[in-house]
């Protein structure tokens, strides 16, 4: 569904990404591993057009992302932000169904609001959380707010970037496992950037590991632990000593 080839994007002397080339499947979920500063965020915004890339192509279902209808394009995907980044001045609820209330996708309020708390309770949250603020929730229920929006439009790609920072491990386990049913149920396909590697065995079909701006290794994930790559494996294990420089 989703093809990068040969991309590149510096900003000044910064060469960030250096030929990035990645293939995800439709309804399959990949998951980018790789050190902070690698470019994990900035190819994921490539994706989305939020960053133009200096070179390369990027293409959805075949077509250059960069071209044709914005707002059709936009509406065909949904994210999970890294922050949660909800609205504080929104209640839940608005929060969840902000792309229902506006743009191509707007319905009715009373349609929008039913269907945001539909979208709650999928994710475990109870009715009488949609009309309070973030601020009345804790880290848990607010990632799971932003997960509830990320699903509200019935996206047919959805993103995430680093869903389960800051939780704890409990928590962690329990966003890994909405992510996952929520994607299966869905069919949607799915590209996630994290460094828990727990989220990684519990959410992924395929793994890639981006490194110095280029793609080391992809696969499926039953493979990634007999890979034979220095770079992965010194990754997913923790080391110190390896290619990868640890900086001190």
């Amino acid at each position: 569904m989703i093809e990068l080839h040969n991309v590149h994007k510096a900003f000044g002397s910064n060469r960030v990404l250096r030929g990035v080339d990645l293939t995800i499947p439709s309804a399959t979920s990949l998951v980018i591993i790789g050190g902070s500063g690698t470019g994990k965020s900035v190819a994921l915004k490539c994706i989305l057009g939020l960053i133009r890339p200096d070179s390369g192509t990027i293409t959805l279902d075949g077509q250059d992302v960069t071209k044709g209808d914005r707002d059709a394009f936009l509406a065909r995907f949904g994210m999970l932000f890294q922050g949660g980044a909800l609205f504080d001045s929104l209640p839940v609820w608005q929060n969840v169904a902000f792309r229902l209330l506006r743009g191509s996708l707007k319905r009715p309020l009373p349609e929008a609001r039913d269907i945001a708390i539909e979208k709650l309770r999928r994710v475990g949250l109870k009715p009488d959380v949609a009309d309070k603020f973030p601020a009345e929730l804790s880290g848990g229920m607010q990632k799971r707010v932003g997960l509830a929006r990320a699903i509200a439009a019935e996206p047919e790609i959805i993103f995430f970037d680093e869903p389960t920072t800051g939780l704890d491990p409990i928590m962690a386990g329990v966003i890994n496992d909405l992510i996952r049913e929520i994607v299966t149920e869905m069919g949607a396909t799915a590209m996630t950037i994290t460094h828990d590697m727990t989220s990684v065995r519990a959410i992924a079909d395929n793994v890639a590991m981006l490194h110095d701006g280029v793609i080391k290794w992809t696969g499926p994930v039953s493979e990634m632990d007999h890979s034979g790559d220095p770079y992965l494996d010194q990754f997913i294990h923790g080391r110190a000593e390896g290619p990868i420089e640890a900086v001190r």
